[in-house]
């Protein structure tokens, strides 16, 4: 069956302050694909005060939303649920619970939510698993195939407090990455600025662009062996795929990554070695807690593939530790 629902206008409440128009809009409008939901807003059919908008608008208490007419098919919506496997692979990979948030280890291979093809993501799946919570929404985003450190908010209040957080940067955030080669001990900072670019096939690539936006990212050598590196990296600014390009960019594109480092790199390595997974890893995040100067920190454990490329190359030992340099 498939409805078709009139002009809506929203008038956003104190309480549905602070998100992103697209997100507020995949929540709004479930069942509708998010490349319609993209589409509506690129069209301007989708209109905050009269004017039109980009998805990444942060939406104001008092705005008022025109959404215009769309179709949901409800009855495939609810024929479609996430296979019990899926579920039980995030509900063992849950770090911390309570009654404002989830930190999940999120395995390699999920991405964050549903669309380009895919029929669900984490943010699916965790509400067909807690099916009793009005709310849950990403604090922010892992790519598909980065595991590790992922927060989900359960209500308006903790969501509005942690994107406060992203924004006044008093969230850290810790990854881990094996790169090919050698990454020199001095090169502990990368300064290049970032340029979301999209190709004709409809795949967003980033490239380091004087035009583009700001970024740093720190680096640390955990350890080196083979000719592979394992560092930590401390992204200062969040910019889409900023790890990879700027590890890309600093001459050493982290192993198993399809979309940035060179064809000889992953042929080489997947002849000596296997195909591995991308070894992105999100290993630690730290931020404040509401209405405290306390910080709280979660850390997540590599998965038995990360370790065991890690421990192939001699960059872990036999229980997937990283050694140190």
């Amino acid at each position: 069956m498939k409805i078709h629902s009139a002009v809506q206008m929203v008038s956003i409440s104190e309480d549905q302050a602070g998100q992103r128009i697209d997100n507020f809009l995949l929540a709004l409008l479930k069942g509708v694909p998010k490349t319609r939901i993209y589409k509506m807003v690129r069209k301007g059919e989708v209109r905050i005060n009269k004017g039109r908008c980009k998805p990444e608008y942060k939406l104001q208490e008092g705005d008022e939303v025109r959404v215009p007419p769309v179709h949901t098919d409800v009855s495939g919506q609810e024929k479609i649920q996430p296979g019990t496997r899926q579920q039980d692979m995030l509900d063992s990979a849950i770090l911390f619970e309570d009654e404002n948030l989830i930190v999940l280890n999120k395995p390699a291979g999920f991405a964050v939510h549903g669309g380009s093809g895919l029929s669900f993501g984490v943010i699916e799946i965790l509400r067909s698993m807690r099916k009793e919570h009005d709310f849950l929404e990403l604090v922010h985003r892992l790519d598909r195939d980065t595991s590790g450190c992922l927060l989900i908010a359960k209500n308006r209040k903790t969501l509005r407090w942690l994107h406060a957080c992203l924004r006044d940067d008093r969230m850290n955030k810790v990854y881990h990455a094996a790169v090919f080669g050698r990454w020199p001990n001095h090169k502990k900072m990368i300064d290049a600025p970032l340029k979301k670019n999209e190709l004709k096939s409809g795949e967003r690539v980033v490239k380091v662009d004087q035009e583009g936006k700001e970024s740093q990212t720190k680096i640390r050598v955990l350890g080196v062996a083979k000719g592979f590196s394992l560092i930590e990296a401390k992204p200062i600014t969040g910019r889409t795929h900023q790890i990879r390009v700027h590890c890309m960019h600093g001459g050493h594109a982290i192993i198993g990554d399809e979309k940035y480092a060179t064809s000889d790199e992953l042929e080489c390595f997947k002849a000596s070695y296997g195909k591995p997974r991308l070894m992105l890893h999100a290993a630690k995040i730290e931020f404040p807690m509401m209405n405290s100067e306390k910080k709280v920190s979660f850390s997540a454990e590599y998965d038995g593939q990360f370790s065991a490329v890690l421990s192939s190359l001699g960059l872990a030992d036999e229980k997937g530790r990283a050694i140190d340099v």
